[in-house]
């Protein structure tokens, strides 16, 4: 929650109770830093358009994920309007009840977010808004969930994608378009060549380096020692020469074209690699699916937890549930910790690293940005994993979503959805309502 930074500015006008109104401020202020963290803004309350100007100055270059307008007192929309179209951060409309006294009309608060939620939405801004009082929890919690939508979308519009290689032949999942993605949502997507930027560097690595990692994982999961010594190396090796792209060139997740070129010219397999790194934040996909690689981003920065770009491969009747399977890129920390964590090698390919575990139980929360028309639309579910035994070799588990699993599986073949889906564990629904709406993305819900 420390990452958080929101901006405070409560606005009023002169003619209603002004001591009782900065009071109100006041106390709304307090609640946001104790549960938000970093909360700037001015301390005194707005009044005019001139000190609107001077703190869209101060606001424009402070990365923030929000800035919440509280509306102290009525005033017209002037003031937020220019607010909006001054900087560049997602706007929470706060108003605030009064008692009912049959006398003055101290604040007329809802009336004044009222004016402004109309004009923000005739000049085509998408805003957040409560009417609750500074010591009511619902007001805070409102405000944490759309916070953490705005810190998603702030993050998402620097973000740096690397492509490395291309996606497989067939495989439309894959498709995207980068002067789109750049220009909705401000991501770049840095292309990446397997022979020139990758194979080569990860043979220079030495065997020290590759061997330090070695002796760290093999704390973690069981069979390490059983592998192919050389392929492990290559799968150690692939780890760290992303990691050092990642920190090097400011490259947030990789969308890997995982075969067959690891396996046939690395000697290898990446999904091992894969699994260290979205361990570490750094989230990756396989075959090169940037799509579900700025899934897995979007999930990761509200839940503050890795995400996993998965497969769905069956369904199990018993349990009334989707099959999710892959390779063997999922995090580790999605393990279930009951069961057996190990090395293993590829079912098709024979060769290592991948890591072998069933999922863990827990709430979990499922997306994919997707293309199946004209636009690009947001897929949202939520459901929990079922603990279960191995289903397949590699990561496996089963979701059981929250409507019935026959209606699911209509969605998804009905529609035409993709094949990978990307999770991460908690609820974070309304989250990604929030974001979808902050971003223009129309949904697809699965839940």
């Amino acid at each position: 929650m420390s990452k958080l930074k929101i901006a405070f500015v409560p606005i009023a006008r002169t003619t209603f109770d002004i001591a009782f109104a900065q009071e109100k401020a006041n106390s709304a202020r307090e609640k946001l830093r104790k549960h938000i963290g970093t909360v700037v803004g001015p301390d005194e309350l707005i009044t005019d358009m001139d000190g609107i100007e001077k703190i869209i100055a101060e606001l424009k270059e402070a990365a923030l994920d929000t800035i919440v307008v509280f509306q102290a007192t009525f005033a017209d929309s002037t003031m937020i309007i220019t607010l909006a179209e001054g900087v560049d951060t997602p706007l929470f409309l706060w108003a605030v009840p009064e008692a009912h006294t049959g006398g003055r009309l101290r604040l007329n608060s809802f009336c004044g977010i009222n004016l402004a939620g109309h004009a923000m939405t005739r000049a085509g801004y998408r805003y957040g808004y409560v009417f609750a009082a500074p010591d009511d929890p619902s007001a805070t919690k409102k405000i944490t969930t759309f916070v953490r939508a705005g810190h998603a979308r702030r993050l998402l519009g620097n973000a740096r994608l690397g492509r490395i290689g291309e996606n497989p032949i067939g495989f439309e999942t894959c498709l995207f378009n980068p002067e789109e993605l750049k220009q909705r949502f401000g991501i770049d997507v840095i292309q990446y060549s397997l022979q020139d930027d990758i194979f080569p560097k990860v043979r220079q690595i030495p065997t020290n380096r590759t061997t330090d990692v070695a002796n760290a994982l093999s704390k973690k999961i069981d069979k390490l020692d059983e592998m192919d010594a050389e392929a492990v190396q290559a799968s150690l090796g692939t780890y760290l020469r992303l990691q050092e792209i990642s920190k090097n060139e400011d490259i947030q997740g990789f969308a890997v074209r995982c075969w067959p070129e690891f396996f046939t010219d690395l000697g290898c397999a990446a999904c091992g690699a894969m699994s260290m790194l979205s361990d570490e934040m750094i989230p990756c996909s396989c075959e090169a699916d940037v799509h579900g690689n700025i899934t897995q981003m979007m999930l990761q920065w509200l839940s503050d937890e890795p995400a996993f770009l998965t497969d769905m491969v069956s369904v199990d009747k018993e349990s009334d549930a989707m099959v999710l399977w892959h390779c063997g890129l999922a995090p580790l920390s999605m393990a279930d910790p009951e069961a057996e964590k190990s090395a293993t090698i590829h079912s098709n390919r024979q060769l290592p690293l991948l890591m072998e575990f069933p999922l863990k139980p827990g709430q979990v929360t499922a997306a994919r940005l997707t293309r199946v028309s004209d636009e690009l639309e947001l897929v949202i579910g939520s459901g929990r994993v079922l603990r279960s035994s191995k289903i397949f070799s590699g990561t496996s588990g089963l979701l059981k979503f929250d409507r019935p699993i026959n209606q699911v599986v209509d969605d998804i073949l009905g529609k035409g959805l993709e094949h990978h889906i990307a999770i991460t564990y908690g609820n974070h629904i309304e989250e990604l309502r929030i974001l979808a709406k902050l971003l223009d993305l129309p949904l697809i819900e699965l839940t």
